[in-house]
């Protein structure tokens, strides 16, 4: 095939992707035009293609006048809209002061935002006995504090045994369950100042943009860990990505919001720096064991990112100042979870979450015999 029609081939299947996503949920009465009626039977021989959430065109954000950054003034409207919808101390906080017995609970700082009306403490689980010989691993869930099931699935790692199972077969842990509070309690993926904590580490904490991104980097540095064996940073995609954050970033930036996919299903996304694929694959395959994977869309990509194998993408973390970045460790990788799937529980999500992790350890424990 020529370029141009391979370009025309990945065009039709979009249209033949969204015409069946479409097409099955119309109301067809007796009535109905012949060609819905054969558009719907068209749909029923379409192969099986990824259904992906099509955001409607065009986009405009509220704050802020198109092509124009935002200034104090749009930031401070922005703030003043969050709305507190749970509480960082009743469903995290709690849960990281009753493992205290079988646990190191170390506050790792605090947030301070607008003159000190806005303050969260900052805390991390480390498992105790910590040696200098053992592999040191690292789980990191709420960067993006509105990513639930990072949270709740960083704090059943801890909760359920699963950690103290594998620091009993050699392991120092650290999990740093919520890194945002502020975004935890209003579901919300920026900090206060609008800015993206999953954004903004640096190689040198002071130069962090983001208060809750500099506290870990610093919470880091304290274990003392000269190479890191293993980062697992947990995420979600939702569909407020596509409806409400990918908008306001680019009102926040002056840019123009192009509309995109939402994938139905969990996928990593791994360092195009060292992607380690078999490890990438190993996690996969140990989530797969709890939930579905997302498929690509027509294109080969998911959230516009060429797919390197099932379920995983690449970023270059440090480019982009990710949190996959904070380590030296060789293993590192970035789960996403898709809770608003008519496939997906709450509860499936957690313990997705809780099989990356899981996973990841087996890896690094089999590569090691």
């Amino acid at each position: 095939l020529t370029a141009a029609m391979r370009k025309r081939y990945a065009q039709v299947c979009l249209f033949l992707a969204c015409l069946r996503w479409l097409v099955p949920e119309l109301a067809f009465s007796t009535r109905a035009s012949p060609m819905l009626h054969r558009a719907r039977s068209l749909a029923s021989v379409i192969p099986k293609l990824p259904r992906t959430r099509m955001a409607a065109s065009p986009r405009s954000y509220h704050i802020g006048t198109a092509g124009q950054p935002w200034g104090a003034a749009e930031a401070t409207q922005w703030l003043s809209e969050r709305k507190k919808a749970r509480s960082y101390q009743e469903e995290v906080v709690a849960k990281v002061e009753s493992l205290r017995e079988s646990f190191d609970v170390v506050q790792y700082g605090a947030l301070s935002y607008d003159g000190g009306a806005i303050a969260h403490p900052l805390f991390a689980v480390k498992t105790k006995s910590w040696r200098a010989d053992r592999p040191s691993v690292l789980v990191t869930g709420g960067v993006h504090g509105y990513e639930t099931s990072g949270v709740q699935g960083a704090l059943r790692f801890l909760t359920e045994g699963h950690a103290l199972r594998y620091a009993a077969k050699g392991f120092n842990i650290v999990v740093a369950p919520c890194v945002s509070p502020w975004g935890y309690e209003h579901i919300e993926r920026w900090t206060p100042e609008a800015v993206d904590p999953n954004r903004s580490f640096r190689t040198e904490a002071d130069d962090c943009p983001a208060q809750e991104s500099a506290a870990l980097q610093r919470l880091l540095s304290s274990c003392d860990v000269s190479r890191w064996a293993c980062h697992v940073d947990l995420h979600e995609t939702t569909d407020t990505d596509e409806s409400e954050f990918r908008m306001a970033k680019a009102a926040r930036d002056g840019q123009a919001s192009e509309p995109g996919t939402i994938p139905d299903g969990f996928y990593l996304c791994g360092d195009e720096r060292n992607l380690q694929l078999d490890f990438q694959r190993f996690v996969i395959e140990g989530v797969r064991r709890v939930t579905h994977i997302a498929p690509a869309d027509p294109d080969g990509t998911i959230i516009g990112s060429l797919v390197v194998s099932e379920g995983i993408i690449a970023y270059d973390y440090a480019a982009l100042g990710l949190c996959g970045s904070v380590t030296n460790s060789p293993f590192t990788t970035t789960t996403e979870v898709y809770p608003d799937s008519p496939r997906a529980t709450d509860e499936l999500c957690n313990q997705a979450q809780v099989a990356s992790v899981t996973s990841a350890l087996d890896y690094l424990i089999q590569s090691r015999a």
